[in-house]
Order: structure tokens, then sequence, then C-alpha cells
């Protein structure tokens, strides 16, 4: 029994060709199946490396690491990462809440309402904001945004205060989780909108075309045929960005006032994160200091893990529906 090969051209492979397929596929099997493990095992290995380092400062804590919202590990060896880890969560939700919207706006009029001419051009100046160094966005948000938010912020204290994010007395504007926040979502928006954009491209033009074929305006159109298309890489964009804003640094340790305590008020100089406390303490540190500095990266560690695990869970089950809707 003989099994004829096709070349690119139709006609039957010869015997040679057929032979360099075969020996090509394995060695890029090889390299291919390498790169999935040595992924995997660099992953294995921070994990190993944060705990080792992290289980010495630990046995020494005197405080309860998840609850305490104190931080004194160079001196009473006390610490806790209750505050630091609700600012990261926080700070990273206000700057999603932000930059999604913006961000899925921002990829529809590039994918289908800008003119070709403009799209182009457009679609690199985004991409280019997300090579901007983070400093840059730091040092920004403190000599501009952060002045520019004292007028908004009073307003929305007088008129919104009856809501907690927006309640507070004392001073208002400033170093807040506000101005943390905002910054965040200009540095994740790029990042959104472009894989959002790439998404929205490859959504079937027969669905799009026979949308409007039937008189369905461009907005209809995008609502049905686009937008359920690339709702899973949507979600998967924004989950990237939820994993750059937790672990973002230098931007945050520059803006937020570097405060131990969980309050939900953005408007007053309450905040601080977990990569923020890392930069701002690791200088100074002694040993038990780094260990718990080290043993809060820990934190973020697992964080974003089971974030990102959340996220494809979420796609998974959207997929399926889509599968069954079908």
């Amino acid at each position: 029994m003989t099994t004829n090969v096709r070349t690119r051209g139709g006609g039957p492979a010869t015997g040679r060709s057929a032979s360099r397929r075969s020996h090509g596929e394995g060695p890029f099997k090889f390299v291919s199946t390498g790169a999935g493990v040595l992924l995997l095992g660099i992953m294995a290995a921070i994990a190993v490396f944060l705990i080792s380092e992290a289980v010495p400062a630990l046995q020494a804590n005197k405080g309860n690491l998840f609850t305490d919202l104190i931080w004194e590990p160079n001196g009473s060896q006390v610490f806790g990462i209750g505050a630091l880890a609700f600012g990261t969560v926080l700070s990273s939700a206000i700057a999603l809440v932000i930059a999604t919207p913006i961000a899925v706006g921002v990829a529809l009029f590039i994918s289908h309402y800008a003119p070709r001419r403009l799209a182009g051009p457009l679609g690199y100046l985004v991409d280019l904001l997300a090579a901007v160094p983070s400093v840059v966005y730091g040092l920004w948000g403190v000599t501009f945004l952060v002045p520019l938010l004292r007028t908004p912020s009073q307003w929305l204290n007088e008129n919104l205060g009856w809501f907690p994010l927006f309640s507070g007395e004392g001073a208002i504007g400033g170093k807040t989780m506000l101005a943390g926040g905002i910054v965040l979502a200009i540095m994740i928006l790029p990042i959104i909108a472009a894989i959002s954009r790439e998404v929205f491209l490859q959504a079937p033009k027969m669905n799009e075309e026979a949308a409007l074929a039937l008189g369905a305006t461009r907005w209809e159109m995008i609502r049905m045929a686009v937008l359920p298309f690339g709702r899973p890489g949507v979600i998967s964009a924004a989950m990237l960005g939820l994993g750059r804003a937790m672990g973002e640094t230098i931007a945050v340790a520059l803006i937020f006032p570097a405060t131990f305590d969980i309050s939900f008020e953005i408007l007053t100089p309450h905040a601080n994160s977990i990569a923020a406390n890392i930069a701002n303490g690791f200088g100074e540190a002694t040993q038990v200091g780094r260990g718990a500095l080290i043993a809060s990266g820990l934190v973020l560690f697992v964080i974003t893990l089971l974030v990102n695990m959340g996220a494809r869970m979420v796609i998974n089950r959207r997929k399926e529906f889509r599968a069954v809707g079908a």
C-alpha cells in the first residue's frame, strides 16, 4: 500500500523531499518541547528561590504575615503584608476599570472605524506607548498628574463623599491611590489595546459582511459579529494588563505615600503596594528584612498566578459556551 505525498504545486513529492520533511520535524519538535520545559523550569526555579529565601524570615517573624499591618522587619521583626496586598489589588483594579473600556474603544476605532491611512500610524503610536520606561510614567505622575488631581479630588469628595471610595476627611488629593491607579491605567492601556486590536482584526469577514448585508449598522455589526468573537481575547489582554499593574514597581513607588493601613479612601494619602515596598526598602534592609521583602514577593507571585489561572478558566468556559451555541 503506497501513499502519495503531494508537493506545494500539486504534484507528487519525491522520496527525498518527504525525507527532508520527516528529518525537519524531529528537531523542531525537540526544540519546541525543550522551550516549554525550559519555561516551566524557570518558573519552578523562581518559586524555589523565593521559598528558600523567605522561610528564614518567616520563622523570625513575630507577627502574622497575612493580617498584621506593621512593617518593621529590620527592627522589632514584626511584619505583615495585609495592607500591601490590599493596596496592590485595589490600585490594579482601579487601573483595570479605567483602562479596559478605553483600550477596547481604541482597538475598535483602529480596526473598524479609522481610515487605513490613519489606522496604521495610530496603531504604531499605541504600540510605542508600551515601550516608554515606567520611571518616565512615574515622574510624569508626580510632577503633573498629582497636582492636577487636587481640584477634581476635592469635587468628588464634596459631591460623592457618601460613596466609600470618595469619602475621607483631612487632606484630599496629593499622592493617593487614585493617582497611582490612573498612572497604572495609562501604562497598561497600550497592552490591552494592542492585543484587542489584533483579535478584532481576526474576526471572520464573512460574518461582518453578512451582518451589513442584512441591514445592520456598523455598531450593530460590531456588537453581533466582532465583540462576541473577540471577547476571550479581550479578557486575556485585560488579565495581562492586570498582571503588569500588579507587578509595576518604580512608577507606583514614586507616587504612593508608602503607608501601611487598609483604607478604601482613594482620595486621601493612603496607598502602598508590594512591589513599591520592595523597591523602597530593599536597599537598606537587613538579612531578615531582605527575607521579608522576598516573602512579600512570593505572595505577589502567587497572586499573579491565581489571577492568570482564573482568567484562563473564564476563557475556557466562554469557548465551551460558544462551541455549544454553534
